[in-house]
């Protein structure tokens, strides 16, 4: 096996910004912020995140369908006249 191949794999906290919610896992991320924080009493290299599981609409249960064009309205009433 050959040697000094394999990257760093250290402990990280990843925060998610939207909700504030961290959690520590191990990471071999080389870029951070450059910020620490404290967890129970040990410090840990910071990584913010926009959307993590925290937030993300699947896993809270709070999916919307957004329509901008009202695609979703055309597909109702072109497909209800076949129905009926």
């Amino acid at each position: 096996m050959q040697a000094d191949i394999h990257p760093v794999y250290k402990d990280v906290v990843f925060q998610d910004i939207s909700t504030g919610q961290t959690f520590v896992t191990r990471s071999t991320l080389k870029k951070t912020s450059g910020e620490t924080i404290t967890l129970d009493g040990k410090d840990y290299p910071l990584v913010r995140v926009e959307v993590s599981s925290a937030s993300h609409p699947f896993y809270t249960g709070q999916q919307t369908i957004v329509d901008t064009e009202g695609r979703v309205e055309k597909f109702k009433q072109k497909y209800a006249r076949r129905r009926a």
